[in-house]
């Protein structure tokens, strides 16, 4: 833990002193990161106790729930009093139908309402009689290079031939004058919108749409929840210093909020990448595997993911997400049940092969038998203090020990057959099987919405692309254009009913 927070050290010291990090030459950087590197491990005392929160020490400190977050229910009740309290009443007449031929772009134009937009966007201090562009204009900008343009470059999404006064639907879907005289945006405009996006701004911004994505029915009645994680590589190459720390290597890079860490096993890629993991809560529909972005959490690509799932849940009930089931792989396992005890979220994982298997006990279905002559399965009671409870389902003509028998059994709770809801019951199979769909909101964050290269240079940025892509794709789906036919057979899979201990 002390190389975590030699490093947390450096990256604070680093952002109070040298603000202007990026402007230095690549020299510089080397020699202040040395600089600043020697200096704090010199005068690091390893006797010390560490202070610095969990979250902290993970880099996600700026990602906990905070002050000032909607819940989903008050976003619905804050959209209601605004179209019932406006004083000014709009005209009828919009713009939009005439300049934003493309149906899409069209549908999610009239989606989006610009008062609602403004209040979440506006910060301390913010007037607009300050501003010729304003932060829902940038906004409607970012929207429009992640679902048109994702392919290019901020720098030339900002000129004459993207946003143009020639270019009259993409000025009006931003939100910008058609006059000739009228004021355009900047490249360097969009990086001060992403810096200036609060994580409590951006969390509400998802609440408003996922409020949206609720009430368009793409979801059905079977939902279950994942949680997975993908890469998001830099383009360092190199650290600027490094040092070696009781067999712990840390590294500064160019970007001082990454980190080196090991990535999934892939033919073409090393195994090592420089940059951040993504952590993301995805909502998948049981009926037809569909899954859906909620909510993501950035984070160094050196830590592990284990850390990671309390984070996210907690952060989920805070935007007002009703979860009670997660299917993730190994790495999310809640191995000593305190997350459930916390929020009472079941959290179920393949099992792992390296837990031994109690006795009497099938190893291909999970049953569980009295003792080794049992023929008869035992009915799962619940669970009661990490443990399970079962009593023998046999009739008293079905079992010649049946009088002899203590007839009860309790098995503790662990990472393999016997987790919170064991392997036995019906349904849980296919919610193992149904994990792999949590994949494809990445494939989408990063193809779709041109998330495979990152092209900003801070995690605070990043994160805020990752926001605005996760609400990209959310809009894309509901306005349905880019959809599939459907399969004449989809695959059905069945409901999922648990029963808790009494």
């Amino acid at each position: 833990m002390h190389h975590k927070n030699i490093k947390r050290i450096i990256i604070k010291q680093l952002k109070k002193q040298y603000p202007n990090w990026k402007r230095f030459s690549q020299k510089g950087k080397k020699e202040i990161a040395k600089k600043v590197l020697q200096e704090v491990t010199a005068d690091y005392d390893f006797n010390c106790e560490i202070t610095a929160s969990h979250a902290d020490l993970l880099g996600i400190e700026e990602q906990v729930p905070a002050k000032g977050i909607i819940t989903l229910s008050e976003m619905a009740k804050f959209i209601e009093n605004i179209n019932q309290n406006s004083i000014i009443k709009y005209c009828s007449y919009k713009r939009s139908p005439l300049y934003i031929k493309d149906e899409e772009l069209r549908y999610i134009d009239e989606l989006l309402d610009d008062r609602i937009l403004k209040r979440l966007l506006a910060y301390d201090g913010y007037h607009p009689g300050m501003h010729e562009i304003f932060p829902v204009n940038m906004f409607r900008a970012e929207l429009l290079k992640a679902i048109k343009y994702p392919e290019i470059s901020y720098r030339k999404f900002c000129t004459e031939e993207y946003l143009g006064y020639d270019r009259k639907q993409n000025r009006v879907f931003c939100g910008l004058s058609l006059n000739q005289n009228g004021a355009s945006i900047h490249h360097t405009q969009l990086c001060k919108f992403r810096n200036s996006l609060t994580f409590t701004q951006q969390v509400n911004l998802m609440v408003y749409i996922l409020h949206h994505f609720n009430q368009s029915g793409l979801l059905g009645d079977s939902v279950i929840h994942g949680v997975d994680s993908t890469e998001l590589a830099s383009d360092c190459k190199l650290p600027s210093a490094t040092l070696d720390i009781k067999g712990k290597k840390i590294c500064i890079y160019n970007d001082i909020d990454c980190d080196c860490g090991r990535r999934r096993n892939k033919r073409d890629k090393s195994i090592y990448v420089i940059g951040y993991r993504l952590h993301t809560l995805t909502a998948i529909d049981a009926k037809t595997g569909h899954s859906f972005p909620l909510v993501s959490l950035l984070s160094p690509a050196n830590h592990h993911d284990s850390h990671f799932l309390p984070y996210l849940v907690n952060l989920a009930q805070a935007m007002g997400i009703d979860l009670k089931l997660i299917t993730a792989d190994e790495a999310y396992h809640d191995k000593d049940g305190s997350l459930f005890e916390e929020t009472k979220v079941i959290v179920t994982t393949p099992p792992s092969s390296k837990v031994k298997l109690p006795e009497h006990v099938d190893s291909k279905t999970g049953k569980v038998f009295c003792h080794d002559t049992c023929t008869v399965p035992m009915k799962h009671l619940g669970v009661e203090s990490q443990t399970h409870e079962y009593k023998c389902n046999a009739d008293s003509d079905e079992c010649s020990q049946f009088c002899s028998c203590k007839q009860y059994r309790t098995i503790p709770v662990d990472s393999g057959l016997f987790q919170q809801i064991p392997y036995h019951v019906s349904g849980l199979q296919h919610a193992h099987n149904i994990r792999k769909n949590c994949e494809r909101p990445f494939n989408l964050l990063k193809n779709q919405t041109g998330m495979e290269k990152v092209r900003v240079r801070s995690q605070h940025s990043t994160m805020a692309r990752c926001t605005l892509s996760s609400i990209a794709v959310l809009l894309i789906k509901m306005a349905g254009t880019r959809t599939k036919r459907p399969i004449s057979t989809p695959q059905q899979v069945e409901m999922f009913e648990f029963k808790k201990a009494a």
